[in-house]
């Protein structure tokens, strides 16, 4: 296996591996460990370009480090991707090889499920390393982290509720999602049970049949067509920048929040949202559910669910805070909350 350094202006460490024998190609980025070693997803994703993916690793890592500073995890930020077609490189002897390339960094990246990463797939990771949360409950992890995510992203959008319309109550909201993964199919069930109306899209056919058959009530759209229903809530669980120059005056909602990391494309995207009136919940704090839950293992000294969950609700007040910040300085809630997560990771390295 060949790994290189790469020299990247404010990333403690950016490394890129790859590995003939077993054809892995991938990427760690450990943006800041000043609160803790850096947690961050596995993603397997296939990039066209080697730059596309060090571009996702290094925006990916960033907001780690700001998910786990406001959800107060006791960790840092990183991210990781293996560059390919998942149905491929997703064997267990590249995920063995990852597995070689995390242990590496010496417990500085600790690394977890993300997109195209399964539980199963982190046990072959973890025959090489230690570093790997998120295993079975079995084997003394905690599991999938994706309920969790969705727990906190569905406590999330009753809190901008809240915000915009004065109430949480999600009964009798329209509800626009973008992507039906195993996050989205979380947050779903939950609004529907609360009384939601969902309208939803996907690229994978087979997620929408899953999606369709558990609940034949939510009405799909054309994925380009999710930008135009006009909705309450748009909420993102797909891939980030969806929120664009393009998509930006498209959008029929008052409300974005979801999953997806790096929703804006740009931060400036979040100034404009502010002028449209449309309430941004920032994606490291909504969606920190699952990032908490698997920090549980290494900070409480063993996962415990019940303190899991008593901490992913602690981001209703952390959204609730970040909103009345946004509205004291007259700024974006995404400059909000990068603000509050740098003040943080800087207080503690003072």
């Amino acid at each position: 296996m060949k790994i290189r350094k790469l020299d990247i202006e404010n990333y403690e460490t950016v490394v890129h591996a790859t590995d003939e024998e077993t054809g892995l190609n991938a990427f760690i980025g450990v943006h800041d460990t000043t609160l803790g070693p850096a947690l961050g997803g596995l993603r397997i994703w296939p990039y066209e370009h080697e730059e596309d993916a060090l571009t996702d690793v290094l925006r990916l890592s960033k907001g780690m480090s700001y998910k786990s500073a406001i959800a107060q995890t006791g960790l840092g930020g990183g991210k990781s991707v293996i560059i390919g077609d998942p149905k491929v490189v997703r064997n267990p002897e590249t995920l063995r090889a990852m597995g070689r390339f995390i242990d590496s960094l010496d417990g500085k990246y600790i690394t977890a499920e993300d997109v195209n990463t399964r539980v199963v797939d982190l046990e072959f990771v973890r025959k090489e390393t230690r570093w790997v949360t998120g295993l079975p409950i079995a084997k003394g992890g905690s599991g999938n982290p994706s309920p969790y995510t969705g727990f906190g992203v569905y406590l999330g959008i009753r809190t901008c509720l809240e915000e915009a319309f004065g109430s949480d109550d999600p009964k009798g909201r329209h509800i626009a999602v973008q992507g039906v993964g195993n996050v989205a199919q979380a947050v779903i069930a939950r609004l529907l049970e609360a009384g939601a109306r969902v309208t939803a899209c996907d690229i994978n056919l087979e997620r929408i049949a899953t999606v369709k058959e558990k609940h034949p009530e939510v009405e799909f759209v054309e994925p380009d067509a999710i930008y135009d229903v006009e909705c309450d809530v748009f909420s993102p669980h797909a891939l980030g920048a969806v929120v664009n120059d393009k998509t930006i005056d498209r959008l029929r909602c008052q409300v974005i929040a979801g999953a997806a990391n790096n929703q804006l494309a740009e931060v400036r995207h979040g100034d404009v949202l502010r002028e449209k009136g449309i309430l941004y919940a920032p994606d490291f704090v909504i969606n920190a559910g699952g990032i908490i839950n698997v920090s549980v293992e290494f900070v409480e000294g063993g996962y415990n669910e019940e303190v899991a969950l008593a901490k992913i609700a602690n981001i209703q007040n952390a959204l609730k805070s970040t909103f009345a910040m946004a509205k004291a300085e007259e700024t974006s809630t995404n400059r909000a909350a990068i603000f509050v997560a740098k003040k943080i990771i800087a207080d503690n390295k003072a």
